[in-house]
């Protein structure tokens, strides 16, 4: 059976796997992490992935929800956990209602809002936080980060026996390391890889370049919420990623003019650190 296409890295001991056209569909999962981004389509592999947070409402965002939600409950697997924007939970559940009405089928599933500013235990040692986006709606983009508890270094020296004994008595002997690991902007203005120092620093970037031609008006773009291989060119130098994807491009380019492009302005793909997923 063929399924969708998507692109696949592995880093370090986690995997990137999605695809991202403009207007066409976008969808990514960090499927160690039992996480995905955006529902604009739904590769039949991606399903087992039990929890999703999508960006924004748009069609090439959202649409494979009555879908992913319909395949789980027909393989008996357990309802999904989607965080949405919160103006688009109430019309999602209404769109959900109208298609168990056109499928005769149950789509149970728990639908979370959320909005900018928020902390998403995904797991006891994964963490999403939610940002503003700058895009044509309401968006959000978000930082993964793995969570570990470290022992306090005025402890390390003690006896087992000890520090069980002071854990016990509850001393507080840990404290909270978080390492970001993913930034994913979604659809947005470029804005959003300054507004906090961990997007340009996690690990992977998967980051939008919509346009490529340096032909249009960067405020054009800008205005209707994307971002523009100009952008990227600005801030080379402030990439301290290890690795960059750059995704969602228009219909209107090939993968040929992406690429003649992106090594124009950018020649060595940032050190070889961009990836281009087309």
């Amino acid at each position: 059976m063929q399924d969708l296409p998507y692109y696949s890295l592995k880093h370090r001991d986690y995997t990137i796997e999605g695809y991202s056209r403009g207007a066409v569909q976008t969808y990514w999962r960090i499927p160690e992490f039992h996480l995905g981004f955006d529902l604009g389509a739904q590769p039949w592999s991606f399903m087992g992935t039990p929890n999703w947070i999508v960006s924004h409402s748009h069609m090439d965002h959202l649409a494979a929800l009555p879908q992913y939600v319909t395949r789980r409950r027909m393989m008996k697997m357990t309802p999904p956990t989607i965080y949405l924007p919160s103006e688009a939970k109430v019309p999602a559940e209404q769109l959900l209602f109208q298609w168990q009405r056109l499928d005769r089928g149950r789509l149970p599933c728990t639908l979370v809002p959320i909005d900018p500013g928020m902390e998403i235990a995904i797991s006891r040692n994964v963490l999403v936080k939610t940002f503003a986006a700058k895009h044509s709606i309401d968006a959000m983009s978000f930082i993964v980060y793995q969570v570990k508890t470290k022992l306090k270094p005025e402890y390390l020296d003690l006896p087992g026996e000890q520090i069980r004994d002071l854990r016990l008595s509850g001393a507080d002997i840990t404290y909270e390391v978080q390492t970001p690991l993913v930034a994913y902007t979604g659809d947005s203005r470029p804005e959003v890889l300054t507004s906090h120092p961990d997007f340009l620093s996690a690990q992977v970037l998967i980051a939008e370049m919509t346009f490529i031609s340096l032909e249009h008006p960067l405020a054009t773009i800008h205005k209707f919420g994307h971002s523009d291989l100009a952008d990227f060119v600005s801030l080379k130098d402030q990439f301290k990623n290890e690795v960059v994807i750059a995704s969602h491009f228009s219909t209107r380019y090939s993968e040929k003019q992406i690429e003649r492009q992106v090594d124009k302005y950018l020649p060595g793909r940032l050190n070889g650190r961009l990836k281009l997923f087309m």
